[in-house]
């Protein structure tokens, strides 16, 4: 990829993008304006979070004894929705490159673009424009960092599958001679620490400190500032339902912030809530319901903070849908999510211990929470091994909660989008994705 100069692009987004935006265009200016000026953002990306998940979710965590189905954090914050379509090229349904340059940028791309436009020429993204404004800049991800969502933030590269060398635009791509990202979290030390070039080493080389678990996460000083290369595993992290952290995506949006809060210019975080995505693509209820719980923590933790310092601005939306989940299947008018809250791993992990451990009835059922019938059981017991029991314990947990799935791919359809915080107001209504990356331009550009 060519090398460019993010101060060039800059002077090109404040002509171009600023003006563009149709939220800044209805935007009123004089003290009520200013007082809806945010000091820091967190701009929130659930990935593959299409528009039945949190629905799913509130059905999920419904109260049984009460005669209503309870409201979650999404139902508070919702404002509105946003259409996801990469430019016409690709056609209407997105991949998580384009429609996560288009949040980042401002601008339509091609399927498979990592911070590029169709004609693989670089794109100023908001991180980008935060760091050449002061402000102090954040990436955080349960998926390995370099994956395309979080990438789409910093890295330039015609194709998200060069992971290499997206990492090393970690380290390489510069923001008027400054590194992109203050504190970076997520998974991924394969692709830092390769035997052609140990980008861990330039981080700490540059001043970052290093942590590689979330022990780590508990030896950085609250308010110090300090910036920090954090990988905690070495590609994704595990799904919550196998992991041995509570609300990980909390503890390492708290972490983030902790280190990027400042009395001065502010900050940007940009937080992906990357494995609704891969529990759609794997048709997996059990793991989707999990992920979503470890969002909801997280939103709740910055819904507070947001309340709380009166400066934050805090925005959540998907850059698609995933897997075209349904609420009910086969005819029937049901869904049962009772089924799902007592398992103790996912299934995928339940489908391997059920191999390598060579479970039986009674130590299935206490993975899973709940007892099998004769007919459960011998279905599970005919597969030959872990993929083909995985495949069985999804049909069972499906048929059980009337779950129902149109694709083991994305969809076209549009996403919500909340908000809460100063400037949350901006995000009403319906908008393109592209909307949300230039109303955070000019959000950036007036922060002075």
């Amino acid at each position: 990829m060519k090398a460019f100069k993010l101060a060039a692009l800059s002077t090109l987004v404040l002509s171009g993008i600023l003006t563009t935006s149709v939220h800044a265009a209805q935007t009123n200016s004089g003290e009520n304006d200013a007082r809806e000026l945010p000091k820091n953002v967190v701009m929130v990306i659930a990935d593959g979070m299409g528009p039945v998940y949190p629905v799913l979710y509130r059905n999920f965590k419904d109260d049984p004894e009460t005669n209503i189905v309870e409201t979650t954090v999404f139902d508070r914050l919702l404002v509105g929705s946003s259409a996801t379509y990469p430019h016409k090229s690709s056609g209407y349904v997105t991949d998580s490159a384009a429609s996560a340059t288009a949040l980042a940028t401002g601008v339509k791309t091609y399927n498979g673009a990592i911070g590029v436009d169709i004609n693989k020429e670089p794109l100023l993204t908001v991180l980008e424009y935060a760091k050449i404004k002061g402000m102090r800049t954040g990436l955080v991800s349960t998926s390995h960092i370099v994956h395309a969502t979080p990438a789409s933030y910093i890295a330039k590269n015609e194709s998200r599958r060069n992971y290499d060398e997206i990492a090393d635009d970690f380290y390489d791509n510069r923001a008027e001679g400054k590194l992109v990202a203050d504190v970076i979290i997520g998974g991924g030390v394969k692709y830092f620490k390769r035997s052609d070039r140990d980008l861990v080493k330039q981080f700490q080389g540059a001043g970052y400190q290093y942590i590689d678990s979330f022990n780590g996460l508990k030896t950085l000083k609250p308010g110090s500032q300090t910036n920090v290369i954090g990988l905690l595993a070495d590609v994704a992290l595990p799904p919550l339902l196998d992991s041995e952290i509570e609300t990980p995506l909390m503890k390492m949006s708290k972490s983030a912030i902790k280190q990027l809060e400042n009395d001065d210019k502010g900050f940007l975080l940009v937080i992906e809530a990357s494995q609704v995505d891969w529990a759609g693509h794997s048709n997996d209820i059990a793991y989707a319901m999990g992920e979503m719980d470890d969002l909801a923590a997280a939103m709740t933790f910055l819904e507070a903070y947001s309340r709380e310092s009166k400066d934050t601005l805090v925005v959540l939306t998907a850059d698609h849908n995933t897997g075209g989940v349904s609420i009910g299947s086969k005819g029937e008018y049901k869904w049962d999510g009772s089924w799902l809250e007592n398992m103790k791993n996912s299934p995928q992990t339940i489908a391997t211990r059920i191999h390598e451990e060579d479970l039986q009835q009674d130590g299935i059922e206490e993975l899973l929470g709940f007892e099998l019938s004769r007919s459960e059981y011998s279905q599970l017991s005919k597969a030959s091994d872990a993929k083909e029991s995985y495949v069985a314990l999804k049909q069972l947990l499906d048929a059980k909660t009337f779950t129902g799935w149109t694709t083991g791919g994305h969809t076209g359809v549009d996403v919500p989008v909340y908000a809460t915080g100063p400037g949350a107001k901006k995000f009403i209504g319906y908008q393109d994705n592209t909307d949300i990356g230039k109303e955070i331009f000019h959000l950036l550009n007036r922060q002075d």
